[in-house]
C-alpha cells in the first residue's frame, strides 16, 4: 500500500497539520487528496500543490489511501462518513473530532474498521499541541507509528489504551489551554492591581508564562525542582506560594475543573 493521504476538511486544523506534513517533508504534495467543499479552502489547499477535491466521489477506488484523516465538525459526521466506507478494507481512518467514540466509526464503516481518535488541543494549530490518542484492535502498528508521524509534525502525542481515558485527555490538555490563558489573565490583573501599566501588565505576564513552560519542557529537571529552584526561603516567591499552595489551595481548585471538565465530556460524549 502507498502512503497516499486523504484529508477530509481542511479548515483551521486541518489546512495546519496538512502544511506540517508537508513542511516536515513525511509527504510529497502528490501523496496527499484534500477533500474541502468549501470554495475558499479548497483553493486555499490547492495552492499547496495537494489534489483538493469538493466531493469524496471525486476520490478514486484505486487510490487506496493509506490514512483517512477526518477533521470535520463532529455534527456534520453522520452525513460526510458513509461516503468513504468503501476504504474500510484498507484505509485506516483518523478522527479529530471532539466527542465521537470509535462506536459511532464503527457503525458507519464496518465493525473490522481500523478507527484512530485523536484529541488535540488549539496550539497543534501552529506545532505545539498535545494530542492524545486511542486505537481499536484493527488498526496495524506500522500503521498507527505512521500516525504519530504525521501527528507529532503538530506537537507532542500520547497514547491510551483505555478510551473513556480520552475525556480525561480532553479535561486536561483538550480544555487545559484555556485555563493557562485564564491564568495570563489573572496575572495581568494582579499586575495591574499592583501599579504596572496594562501593556506592560500583560507583557509580563505572556511571557513568563510562555518561558517558564519552555523552561519546563526543556529541562531535565521535574516541575517540582523547578520550582524549589526559584524558591528562595523567606523570598518573595515564597510569600507568594504561601497563598497559591497554603492548604493546596491552588492545587485543589485545578483538581475541581479537571473534574467539572471531565464531567461535562463524559456527559457529550454519551449524546454522541
Amino acid at each position: 500500500m502507498s502512503d497516499n493521504v486523504v484529508l477530509v476538511g481542511c479548515g483551521n486544523m486541518g489546512f495546519a497539520m496538512l502544511k506540517g506534513w508537508l513542511d516536515a517533508g513525511i509527504l510529497q504534495p502528490d501523496q496527499v487528496t484534500v477533500v474541502e467543499p468549501t470554495p475558499a479552502l479548497l483553493e486555499r489547499a490547492a495552492s499547496l500543490g495537494v489534489n483538493a477535491v469538493d466531493d469524496a466521489s471525486k476520490v478514486e477506488d484505486d487510490l487506496a489511501p493509506r490514512i483517512i484523516l477526518v477533521a470535520v465538525k463532529p455534527q456534520v459526521m453522520r452525513d460526510v462518513l458513509p461516503a468513504y466506507a468503501r476504504f474500510a478494507g484498507t484505509s485506516t481512518f483518523v478522527s479529530v473530532a471532539a466527542g465521537i467514540k470509535v462506536a459511532f466509526f464503527e457503525e458507519h464503516l464496518g465493525a473490522s474498521a481500523a478507527i484512530i481518535r485523536t484529541i488535540p488541543n488549539t496550539p497543534a494549530a501552529i506545532g505545539k499541541g498535545m494530542i492524545v490518542t486511542f486505537r481499536n484492535a484493527h488498526v496495524a502498528d506500522d500503521n498507527a507509528a505512521f500516525v504519530d508521524r504525521l501527528l507529532e509534525t503538530s506537537g507532542a502525542v500520547a497514547a491510551v489504551d483505555d478510551e473513556s481515558l480520552i475525556d480525561v485527555a480532553t479535561a486536561v490538555s483538550g480544555s487545559g489551554p484555556a485555563y493557562v490563558f485564564h491564568f495570563i489573565e489573572a496575572l495581568t490583573e494582579a499586575g495591574v492591581h499592583a501599579g504596572l501599566e496594562r501593556k506592560t501588565a500583560e507583557i509580563l505576564a505572556m511571557q513568563t508564562v510562555f518561558g517558564a513552560g519552555a523552561l519546563a519542557a526543556s529541562s531535565e529537571d521535574t516541575p517540582t525542582k523547578l520550582r524549589e529552584q526559584v524558591t528562595s526561603p523567606k523570598g518573595t516567591t515564597a510569600a507568594a506560594l504561601d497563598v497559591l499552595m497554603g492548604a493546596d489551595r491552588l492545587k485543589n481548585l485545578v483538581i475541581e475543573a479537571v473534574s467539572a471538565a471531565h464531567k461535562r465530556a463524559v456527559e457529550l460524549g454519551n449524546q454522541a
